[in-house]
């Protein structure tokens, strides 16, 4: 038997089931027939955002950030390029806190940028600050990977 991915599709936000095999080769929303996978981060609102960690195996990593913050746009291409090289291994979701006020205070954001992974829905781990491309990473593989990567 296959193992299945689920995923939500960031153009119409459908529910998908692609075969664990196949992510990594571009699979298209069975619905709207977007790519599911799009090499750069999706931008969640107050109704896409529970969706989205409700309907995808994946780990998402979900960046909350202000467009009036520095720090927040130093960021932002360090995460795209997240985005376009783990994507399909990880779901990368950007939440805009001035747009999407709610959101913040439902996940009591303090600080921005701040980062979320979540896994199952629940959220595992949280970092509050921007980091470089190398401090990413390396956070990423630790809260993902644990004792798997020593």
């Amino acid at each position: 038997m296959t193992d299945l991915a689920h995923l939500t599709c960031p153009s119409c936000q459908t529910g998908n089931r692609i075969a664990a095999e196949r992510l990594a080769q571009q699979p298209l929303c069975g619905q709207c027939k977007a790519p599911l996978f799009q090499g750069k981060p999706v931008e969640a609102t107050t109704s896409t955002l529970a969706t989205i960690l409700r309907n995808t195996d994946l780990p998402v990593v979900v960046d909350f950030w202000a467009p009036w913050c520095g720090p927040c746009k130093a960021f932002a291409p360090i995460f795209t390029d997240a985005a376009r090289n783990l994507e399909p291994n990880i779901r990368f979701v950007k939440v805009n806190t001035e747009a999407e006020p709610q959101l913040a205070a439902q996940f009591a954001i303090r600080s921005i940028p701040t980062l979320m992974i979540f896994h199952g829905g629940q959220e595992i781990a949280r970092q509050a600050g921007a980091m470089h491309g190398g401090q990413l990473r390396q956070w990423l593989v630790q809260e993902l990977l644990g004792d798997q990567a020593s």
